[in-house]
């Protein structure tokens, strides 16, 4: 992901060798501090290989959890035209019930 813009590595750094100048700088000076360049570029690619597995990991989660929102709502939506089914059923009998009562002269 982001090696495309990342022009050295830990090793590279380290493999680095300098040209010694008479009015340079101290050798051990700048390989100390290279040192401490190494760790960090170390720690920073750890960093984000450990976001990027997270990353991962969530995107697998969400897009189990939309299919699962999705399964709920499929589900929900059946469930409701059902006791819709049930309760019209119901809404009907009552209805003939009285309309028969009406008709057949049994008014209780």
């Amino acid at each position: 992901m982001y090696s495309d813009k990342i022009y050295l590595t830990p090793q590279e750094i380290l493999d680095k060798e300098f040209k010694i100048d008479a009015r340079g700088y101290r050798p051990q000076e700048v390989d100390k501090y290279l040192d401490m360049v190494i760790r960090d570029y170390t720690e920073f690619i750890n960093i984000i290989k450990k976001n990027e597995r997270e990353i991962k990991d969530l995107r697998e989660d969400n897009a189990k959890l939309k299919a699962e929102i999705r399964s709920l709502r499929e589900q929900l939506v059946t469930s409701e035209s059902n006791s819709d089914t049930s309760f019209n059923n119901v809404d009907l009998l009552r209805r003939i019930s009285q309309l028969e009562k009406v008709v057949f002269g049994r008014i209780e």
